[in-house]
């Protein structure tokens, strides 16, 4: 499906300026790449991406991409409204794996003391003050490598999760690998989203861990998306990867049966100690264009702003929101690292004219080519 002619004009206008004449316009139209020309024009998400489609559409110039980006996020959700998710560690350190990034695997010297599972009563705790600071959406991860032998934790877990949900607020959990029969009790308890990230592309994978395949994380999100539990899964930019991997990691998500209902962006926070830990933050440019793409490929999906988002200035978050990432991690902490608060957040809403995002109610109303036209149009 092309873009219709009239909606490529609004397009260039919008970003070259008044167009001068028809042979222009054909000009400026014949430079967007024709996979962008689709995506935009798309009234429902697609799965079968094509490697090559996803790279034309991340390489389109930065000022086109998160422009199109940005109507493509009016098409499928309320552009205002931000998922506003806190994040608790339920569980620190003292994890097997290999991770080259991770503070809390215990082949690393970072500091950090590995503890024992937090009590049900105090996450239940945290997740009432979440609440009550706007958060719709609580979070609990769990440093291990999957939940092999840990009946008492799931037991745990499933309160943590049924406890939550009588709160009124969206659940989600972090836990390592997990199989279909545990992925069915967490659904039962409640759970309304499991995250398992890829971190990268397949190809730059096992440069970064070892311990744990990237068809074992695959399987994970199977497990879930069986179970009829949302999946949460994105990356982490900023390893040493290069654009072709971050081409890969979101060519990888769309190209899954359905996609993640929430797709994370993590920026890597270098933590001393770990062999990542001598590395600069990822520029912003490559995080906006990550942003952007995923948004335009990922349609329907909540984009979320993670790790590395209190690096970021307020501006650089607007444009992030501007460009369709639409939830944040919000609260005291972020599992190990800093994490913007609620009162920052709030002040950067109300400047912005942002505002939280209901539990359960994400907008996914689509707009019509005609409407869009309309509402350029109106705009100009």
């Amino acid at each position: 499906m092309s873009l219709p002619r009239s909606l490529s004009r609004a397009i260039l206008t919008r970003s070259y300026g008044t167009v001068q004449s028809a042979s222009t316009a054909a000009s400026l139209s014949s430079k967007i790449p024709p996979a962008l020309r689709d995506a935009t024009a798309a009234s429902t998400p697609r799965t079968n991406w094509t490697r090559e489609e996803v790279q034309q559409i991340y390489e389109t110039p930065l000022n086109q991409l998160t422009y199109a980006a940005a109507a493509v996020h009016r098409r499928f959700h309320d552009p205002s409204a931000i998922q506003m998710c806190t994040l608790m560690n339920i569980k620190t350190g003292g994890c097997s794996e290999d991770c080259s990034y991770c503070a809390q695997s215990s082949r690393y010297d970072t500091g950090l003391k590995a503890t024992k599972m937090s009590p049900v009563d105090e996450v239940l705790k945290a997740a009432r003050i979440a609440k009550a600071n706007g958060s719709t959406r609580f979070c609990m991860g769990a440093a291990w490598r999957d939940m092999r032998g840990r009946k008492t934790s799931l037991k745990n877990v499933k309160q943590m999760v049924s406890g939550v949900r009588e709160m009124g607020m969206e659940v989600c959990v972090t836990l390592g690998m997990i199989d279909e029969n545990q992925a069915k009790e967490l659904k039962d308890a409640g759970l309304t989203a499991y995250n398992h990230n890829l971190d990268t592309s397949r190809e730059f994978y096992p440069t970064i861990i070892t311990t744990r395949s990237y068809d074992e994380r695959l399987q994970t999100l199977s497990h879930v998306r069986d179970a009829g539990i949302n999946v949460c899964s994105g990356g982490i930019l900023g390893l040493g990867e290069a654009d072709s991997d971050r081409i890969g990691l979101i060519h990888t998500v769309s190209s899954l049966p359905s996609h993640p209902e929430s797709f994370p962006v993590n920026a890597l926070v270098p933590i001393p100690g770990t062999p990542l830990g001598e590395r600069k933050m990822i520029s912003f440019d490559k995080l906006l264009r990550t942003v952007a793409t995923a948004r335009i490929v990922l349609p329907a999906t909540i984009v979320r702003l993670a790790a590395g988002r209190i690096s970021l200035s307020e501006e650089q978050q607007i444009a992030c929101f501007m460009a369709g990432a639409n939830a944040v991690f919000t609260g005291e902490k972020m599992l190990t690292t800093d994490c913007n608060g609620w009162d920052e957040d709030r002040e950067m809403f109300e400047r912005w004219g942002f505002y939280p995002m209901r539990s359960f109610e994400k907008e996914t109303s689509v707009v019509s080519p005609q409407q869009q036209i309309d509402s350029v149009a109106a705009e100009n």
